[in-house]
């Protein structure tokens, strides 16, 4: 069927490229392919030092803002993935117009109107994708709320250590999941841009594939913000050093 509609060799190269790209990027940030301690890894020992901060603080209106702002930003993604959903089948409804678009650019020859819906499908899987990502991060975050509840003070007589531990510890891990999923649906965002370069040649999809793949890297290994987390955990060793409770996915 794939031949029929013309989809030539550089497609499926430039395609299967994207996708590879894709999965380094997911394992190099959660540490399975790279030994350097990446920002979401970094990140994440700290989401557990602030479950063990919150345990031992008697007012816990400040983790409920915060767990109040991570879930408006989550939703707000969410709601912007289903937006760009739709678009994406208003764009169908206008392929015609599109096309003619296309033909006009430099460097681009516009590709038969079946070809050009299938691409459409294809940013219509990934923005899916990233939705479901964040609708469950958002499920999840919630969770954690009920979880921080759940952890007991210092001051309640039968909050003995171990108890705390266990529930502080339960907490930490819904959350660095939560963030997890979250980090998913963003780096599915960030990749449909580099998707987009399908839509102009196979070629300029590989080079938008590849600057985005740098870009991400770079923010994850080489950024200001990964340094300014890692600057106080060189000689520590502890929550906060780059290491954390990596939880199972689901």
């Amino acid at each position: 069927m794939l031949d029929s509609l013309h989809l030539t060799a550089a497609d499926f190269a430039a395609l299967a490229f994207f996708l590879v790209a894709w999965v380094v990027h997911t394992l190099a940030a959660d540490g399975k392919l790279v030994s350097r301690v990446s920002l979401s890894r970094a990140m994440n020992a700290q989401r557990e030092a602030w479950m063990q901060t919150m345990a031992r603080r008697e007012l816990r209106m400040i983790d409920t803002s915060i767990m109040v702002g991570l879930q408006q930003g989550t939703a707000f993604f969410a709601s912007s993935s289903l937006i760009a959903v739709g678009g994406c089948f208003a764009l169908l409804g206008a392929s015609d117009h599109v096309l003619t678009v296309l033909s006009d650019l430099p460097f681009s020859s516009a590709p038969s109107r079946p070809i050009f819906e299938i691409k459409v499908l294809g940013l219509i899987v990934i923005l899916a994708y990233s939705f479901f990502k964040f609708g469950w991060s958002y499920r999840l975050f919630n969770y954690c709320s009920i979880l921080i509840g759940a952890v007991p003070m210092v001051r309640d007589g039968h909050a003995n250590e171990i108890e705390m531990e266990t529930a502080i510890r339960r907490a930490a891990r819904m959350n660095i999941l939560a963030g997890k999923h979250f980090n998913a649906g963003l780096r599915g965002i960030f990749f449909s841009i580099g998707y987009l370069g399908w839509f102009v040649d196979p070629i300029v999809f590989a080079l938008t594939t590849v600057i985005l793949f740098a870009v991400l890297l770079r923010r994850q290994f080489f950024s200001a913000a990964r340094e300014a987390v890692m600057v106080e955990a060189q000689d520590y060793a502890g929550p906060g050093n780059g290491e954390s409770i990596r939880p199972e996915s689901q």
